[in-house]
């Protein structure tokens, strides 16, 4: 039993029958897929949030995520597979502990990794022999081991002989109609084998794919290479946007023209600014962690300078819009803000660039009203803590006809565009909506 060999047979079997109790640490847009993905192969869920309110509104079958069918969550409770909990003294009752808590920048883009390590520690309060530990959250190279196990190990348990310790990134996108939770390969490392293959066997029960790789730091970089190939081709259209515009071409006819090639390109779209968790943020942890070996991230650099400059460049825009179409500056200027979720169809507002186009108009003199159907009211944030509790206004013909203009920041589906278009005196299309919907306006400007 001291190399743990003992204790992995019986925890295989318990999973292959479903006698394995899963625990999700964070129940937000991460946490709450996998344990409803989790729920639904068999498995029965605690679910953890130290937010008091959440847990009673999951507990009452509201998920709280406009893009999390309710009837998912009903289904869960009626089995009585899913429960949540703000209680981490019941962290001790799971077999396997997924943590999936933020990990957010500090004001100088360095890691901040206070979720991970606080929630380590609650665990490590209540560990008990047997227990297998996931961390979930993107974070450096290094992380698991260099932070999470010394943790954990302080009790005297010792990962792959009393624990097993892993991480396996998350790959959500909320508002995906193609992929969901269960339908996206998970990549999985473990600390040493048993580690691996608990973890594998445990997300290969309700996942389509697992691809087991042969380290937790390779897992954790293959989560921060897919969101910095996102972040420098997005960066790379938006400075292609910016020259196209000075030569007068049309940055998105020359993608979809491009994008017929068959091999050797794929397609991004330039846009207001990045937002999400992911795509804005992880980056910068290998920029920080690539210091330490003295290499400097060119690229991931550049391109968070130039997707971070985006919405000034649009602010700068739309002033200049205003003064060519309707002879007047920002000042003063009744500008609607059309979408504040981060990207269309969902209610994710999360590092939004909506907010920061709101704050520098208003910041020029400009008064600011948004309109988002899946956004009734913005939620605090860190970063944009006086836009809070500011409500969508309804679209309606008097309210577009006393606006000066409208930005557009996210294209959601089921918007009247067309309404727009007939009472609007100038429209700022940042994510070229009208063109590709068919709607045709003398009044709008891409940007």
């Amino acid at each position: 039993m001291d190399d743990g060999s003992a204790l992995v047979p019986d925890l295989l079997q318990r999973i292959a029958a479903r006698r394995f109790r899963v625990g999700i640490i964070g129940l937000g847009y991460v946490g709450l897929p996998l344990a409803l993905a989790a729920a639904k192969a068999g498995f029965s869920v605690l679910g953890f949030d130290i937010n008091a309110a959440r847990v009673s509104e999951l507990n009452a079958g509201r998920p709280g995520l406009a893009h999390i069918p309710q009837a998912e969550l009903e289904a869960a409770l009626a089995a009585d597979r899913f429960a949540a909990t703000a209680d981490l003294a019941r962290l001790d009752e799971p077999d396997a502990l997924i943590i999936c808590v933020p990990t957010p920048l500090t004001r100088h883009r360095e890691p901040d990794l206070g979720y991970i390590t606080r929630t380590t520690e609650a665990i490590a309060e209540r560990l008990r022999p047997g227990q297998l530990v996931v961390l979930e959250s993107t974070t450096w190279p290094g992380t698991t081991q260099e932070v999470v196990k010394p943790i954990l190990e302080r009790t005297g348990l010792i990962s792959g002989r009393d624990i097993f310790l892993a991480f396996s990134p998350e790959r959500e996108d909320p508002g995906n109609a193609s992929f969901d939770t269960a339908s996206i390969p998970k990549v999985v490392g473990g600390d040493g084998e048993k580690a691996l293959h608990l973890a594998t066997a445990l997300y290969g029960a309700f996942v389509v794919e697992t691809v087991p790789v042969s380290s937790t730091a390779v897992a954790e970089a293959v989560k921060l290479t897919e969101n910095i190939f996102r972040s420098v081709n997005i960066a790379l259209v938006n400075e292609l946007k910016q020259i196209y515009a000075a030569m007068g071409i049309d940055v998105w006819e020359v993608i979809e023209a491009a994008k017929t090639k068959p091999f050797g390109f794929m397609p991004f779209y330039p846009g207001p600014g990045l937002g999400g968790h992911c795509i804005p943020i992880d980056p910068f942890y290998l920029s920080w962690k690539a210091r330490e070996y003295d290499i400097p991230a060119r690229f991931i650099e550049l391109a968070g300078e130039i997707n971070t400059a985006m919405p000034r460049l649009v602010v700068e825009a739309l002033a200049r819009a205003l003064d060519e179409r309707l002879g007047r500056g920002l000042t003063g200027a009744r500008i609607l803000v059309l979408g504040a979720a981060y990207k269309k169809n969902v209610d994710d507002m999360r590092e939004s660039p909506a907010l920061r186009l709101m704050e520098l108009l208003e910041q020029r003199g400009a008064s600011v009203e948004y309109h988002d159907p899946h956004v009734p009211v913005i939620p605090p944030t860190r970063e944009h803590a006086a836009l809070a509790g500011r409500t969508s206004q309804p679209l309606t013909p008097e309210a577009l006809a006393a606006t000066d203009a409208v930005l557009v920041a996210t294209d959601h589906d089921g918007v009247d565009y067309a309404l727009i278009a007939a009472q609007a005196r100038l429209i700022l299309d940042t994510r070229n909506v009208f063109a590709r919907k068919g709607v045709a306006m003398d009044g709008v400007v891409k940007a």
